[in-house]
């Protein structure tokens, strides 16, 4: 996944609020641009949460919430939610949702691997 120009060298506490901050794509096999991500971040609570609710190519929308809470010991629990919705027409093949489920799921387990191991180190 790319990283849309306008946002490279921020943080997420950068970012603007409520308008597309730029296209990011989804590379697959990491160069051949299969999906896009019109990133736009609805909400922000920093450091504990955000809300981000985008356009993409095949989801209209996408929303994804992150919640990351403290625990005790020194460790947090990261939360993400997300819902989308395949457009037309492929949202009117049978079965059709059951991709982007997958994608997404393999996804973020991928993301919370690498935050664990970040996390490790």
């Amino acid at each position: 996944m790319t990283v849309p120009r306008a946002l490279r060298g921020m943080t997420i506490d950068d970012a603007p609020l409520g308008e597309v901050a730029g296209r990011s794509w989804i590379l697959l096999l990491g160069f051949l641009p299969v999906e896009y991500d019109d990133i736009r971040l609805i909400e922000l609570d920093p450091g504990r949460r955000f809300l981000e609710r985008s356009e993409m190519l095949t989801l209209r929308p996408w929303q994804h919430e992150r919640i990351v809470e403290p625990i005790d010991d020194g460790s947090c629990r990261i939360t993400d939610r997300l819902s989308l919705e395949l457009r037309p027409p492929p949202r009117s093949i049978p079965g059709a949702g059951a991709i982007p489920r997958r994608i997404v799921t393999a996804l973020f387990a991928h993301r919370h691997r690498r935050l664990r191991r970040a996390c490790e180190q």
